[in-house]
C-alpha cells in the first residue's frame, strides 16, 4: 500500500499511527504508515514498536485490503486477536466517522471479531471538553531542555525496598492499572526498574518500569510507565513526586523524548498539563 502523503497529511490532526501509536510530529510518518501495512499480518514488530518489549508477536495489524484511502479521508482498520478479537477503524477527516463506523461493523462481522470500534482525533487546538468520556491526550516530554524539577521525596527501586517482595500487595490492589500484569514482568526480571514512594512501610505508589527504546531515527525515547497511587494517599504529592523521579530517570538515561497518552480530564492529564508538557491532541474512541 502506498499512501497518497498529501492527501494524508493535511487531515491528520495528531501524529498517530494505527498499531504504533502516537509519535513525533517531524518523524517519517510516510514510511511509517507503509511499514505498518507491510508487517501487517506477519506477527512481527517493528524496531520501534513499543509493544515489543511485552509481547512474542504482534497481535494488532493493519487490514491493508480494506484501507480507504482518498483525497478527502483515509480509513485505516485494524484487527486486534489478542484477548476480545476487536477491529478498530481509524479516521483521518472530519466527516469520515459515520462510514467508519460502518466499515468497522461490515469488518468486525467478517472476520468474526466480537467488537467494533472507531477511533478519530481532535488537534490540540480543539476544547478538552469533546474529548472527555471518549479520549485520551497525546503528551510530549522533551527532555532538551533538562527533566524538570527534582522530586520533593525519596523514591527507591523496587529492588532496594527491605522487602520488595510486598510489591505483591500494591499490584494486587492496583490491578485494574495494569500493576498485576507489570508484577509478572518483574517477578521474572523481564522489565526494568520500578520506581516507589513509601509511607510508613506502605508502598503509597509507583511508576515504571522505567526504559528507553531507539525511535525510527535513532533517538531514544522514555517508554510509557505505569503509574498508580493507592487511594488513601492521593493528593498527598505522591503522584507528582514519582513523575519527577521518572522524568529525571529518563533524563539520565539519555532520552531524547517521551511520548504518553492521559485520559482526558484525568489526575494524570491535569498533572502533565501542570508539568510542562505539550498536548499534540486528543485520540478518541468509541464503539462503532
Amino acid at each position: 500500500m502506498r499512501f497518497h502523503w498529501g492527501w494524508l497529511e493535511p487531515v491528520m490532526t495528531v501524529p498517530y499511527v494505527p498499531t504504533l501509536g502516537p509519535v513525533r510530529r517531524d518523524d517519517p510518518l510516510c514510511d511509517l504508515f507503509e511499514a505498518v501495512v507491510e508487517v501487517a499480518g506477519t506477527g512481527r514488530f517493528l524496531p520501534h514498536d513499543k509493544d515489543a518489549r511485552w509481547f512474542d508477536s504482534k497481535a494488532e495489524y493493519v487490514l491493508a485490503d480494506a484501507i480507504e484511502h482518498d483525497q478527502y479521508q483515509t480509513l485505516i482498520p485494524t484487527l486486534h486477536e489478542g484477548g476480545a478479537r476487536t477491529v478498530k477503524v481509524h479516521v483521518y477527516g472530519t466527516t469520515g466517522l459515520s462510514a467508519g463506523a460502518d466499515l468497522a461493523r461490515k469488518l468486525a462481522a467478517l472476520h468474526g471479531a466480537g467488537r467494533a470500534k472507531v477511533t478519530w482525533f481532535l488537534g490540540p487546538d480543539q476544547p478538552d471538553a469533546y474529548a472527555y468520556g471518549v479520549g485520551t491526550r497525546v503528551q510530549f516530554k522533551d527532555f532538551t531542555d533538562g527533566p524538570g524539577p527534582a522530586a520533593d521525596a525519596p523514591v527507591l527501586d523496587y529492588k532496594e525496598l527491605p522487602e520488595p517482595e510486598r510489591f505483591a500487595v500494591f499490584a494486587e490492589r492496583m490491578a485494574g492499572d495494569g500493576f498485576a500484569f507489570l508484577y509478572e514482568g518483574m517477578r521474572a526480571g523481564a522489565v526494568g526498574p520500578v520506581l516507589t514512594v513509601v509511607d510508613g512501610g506502605t508502598i503509597a505508589g509507583a511508576i515504571g518500569p522505567m526504559e528507553t527504546i531507539s525511535d525510527a531515527v535513532g533517538r531514544a525515547r522514555l517508554l510509557p510507565q505505569y503509574f498508580g497511587v493507592l487511594p488513601e494517599y492521593r493528593c498527598a504529592g505522591y503522584g507528582r513526586t514519582l513523575w519527577r523521579a521518572a522524568m529525571h530517570w529518563g533524563h539520565q538515561h539519555g532520552a531524547a523524548y517521551q511520548l504518553l497518552q492521559t485520559e482526558a480530564g484525568g489526575a494524570s492529564d491535569r498533572l502533565c498539563s501542570t508539568e510542562g508538557l505539550t498536548s499534540l491532541g486528543f485520540v478518541n474512541q468509541t464503539e462503532a
